[in-house]
């Protein structure tokens, strides 16, 4: 018994490392990725320079969202036209 925990105590421990690597940190984003994501927030009606601080949360989440969808949409597209399907047609 004394051996099962030696052991299983040593495995966590190799294993530690291995798990905390297993995820790389996300890289802070630059300026030109911050100023394209607003670029799209803005063409989806986003305006910032609008100074209604009263719908802000309600107006930023309504551009992300039609953000999200246009991305979805797209990589719904290109899914579809690289799927092996519409290679054969």
């Amino acid at each position: 018994m004394k051996t099962l925990v030696c052991i299983t105590f040593a495995a966590c421990g190799l294993a530690a490392p291995i798990a905390a690597f297993a995820v790389p940190p996300s890289a802070p984003l630059t300026r030109a990725q911050v100023q394209v994501e607003l670029m799209r927030l803005e063409k989806a009606g986003y305006t910032p320079s609008a100074g209604d601080e009263a719908d802000y949360p309600a107006n930023i989440q309504a551009a992300e969202a039609k953000v999200a969808a246009e991305r979805a949409k797209q990589l719904s597209v290109t899914r579809s036209d690289s799927s092996p399907a519409a290679l054969v047609q």
